[in-house]
């Protein structure tokens, strides 16, 4: 079997790390293709995945998005065509669903927040499967013509299965001088290029300046691109700190004290941790957060100094899932 697996962002590294390592037990031949946008390629060279490098992000227009669309995808179906792929798979990528209809190979497509409504009108239409978390209601999908057959679900959230085997290195908060003694903070920065993420977020800078002059804190920062490793380092808030590149972040989540996420993949991978979290996501909620909101695993924040900024003691309840459940579920692909 020849399966062609597509990633266009840093999350996506983690989630296809244990599928593609599956893939290949089981005696697939695995050909990736990857979009250059923040750590993407860092954590592709981490995890030791080799990959093709085609496009880049488009920022944070629609115009430029539609012209890295326009430019990546016949990059793509030039990659593919002529290697007689069977199946195609992304998380979230409608670049690779186009280009795997265009050339007549079966795809899925994974993603677990259901408001990306240009990203998902074009890869769930193309796609000839459509896998989410029971969490999303299915009658959100209908719009990008996701209906029963389609669609298939899975229980939990997609970072129970990737964290699976995961285990934290000890060492990680100490080579980036975090001493144990202080309240130690994960912070991810606003998904600032992301189309469903549009309106500002005056709540993250509050967030920042409330850690930043506390000293019995220790904030790592945890940026999405350079710019915003830039701003962070150019407030001069003697509490945070910014990594110089992309770092182990499901270590420092494991072991920090507390998460504070205006993301979303940081928020369920401390809730999958059992990591105390807030959220300053400043667009619509999606099906995902709101059960976690509900099971009290994700706490919103409007007011930074509602955050409990106590040392953690023990660990909180961790869920562990087998990540073969949401290959074959991708792989269904292949029924048709």
């Amino acid at each position: 079997m020849r399966v062609w697996v597509d990633i266009t962002a840093p999350a996506h590294v983690l989630v296809f790390r244990p599928l593609i390592r599956l893939l290949q037990e089981r005696g697939a031949e695995v050909g990736v293709t990857a979009r250059d946008y923040a750590q993407t390629v860092e954590l592709l060279s981490l995890h030791g995945i080799d990959a093709e490098l085609l496009g880049h992000h488009g920022g944070r227009s629609r115009a430029g998005k539609l012209q890295a669309l326009t430019s990546r995808l016949p990059a793509l179906v030039r990659w593919a065509r002529g290697r007689r792929l069977d199946v195609a798979l992304a998380h979230g990528s409608h670049e690779l669903t186009l280009a795997a209809r265009r050339l007549a190979i079966r795809s899925a497509t994974t993603f677990d927040y259901e408001f990306a409504t240009l990203q998902h009108q074009l890869g769930c239409r193309a796609a000839t499967r459509v896998v989410v978390p029971e969490a999303i209601p299915p009658a959100r999908l209908r719009r990008y013509g996701v209906g029963e057959s389609k669609l298939r679900r899975y229980p939990g959230l997609k970072e129970e299965y990737y964290l699976a085997d995961f285990e934290a290195d000890p060492e990680a908060f100490g080579r980036l001088g975090v001493k144990p003694e202080h309240v130690i903070v994960v912070v991810r920065t606003p998904p600032d290029v992301s189309l469903y993420h549009r309106r500002s977020n005056p709540l993250f800078p509050q967030v920042l300046e409330h850690l930043g002059r506390d000293p019995s804190v220790r904030a790592v920062i945890v940026p999405r691109t350079v710019e915003q490793r830039t701003y962070v380092r150019g407030l001069h808030l003697p509490s945070l700190v910014v990594p110089d590149g992309a770092v182990d972040a499901q270590s420092l989540i494991a072991l920090a004290d507390l998460v504070v996420s205006a993301g979303g993949t940081m928020n369920r991978e401390a809730a999958a941790l059992g990591v105390p979290v807030y959220t300053t996501f400043g667009g619509r909620l999606g099906g995902v957060d709101e059960l976690l909101i509900r099971e009290g695993r994700l706490r919103p924040l409007t007011d930074p100094r509602a955050l409990e900024l106590v040392k953690r003691t023990g660990s909180g309840a961790r869920v562990r899932r087998d990540p073969a459940l949401m290959l074959d579920l991708l792989l269904s692909a292949l029924e048709g």
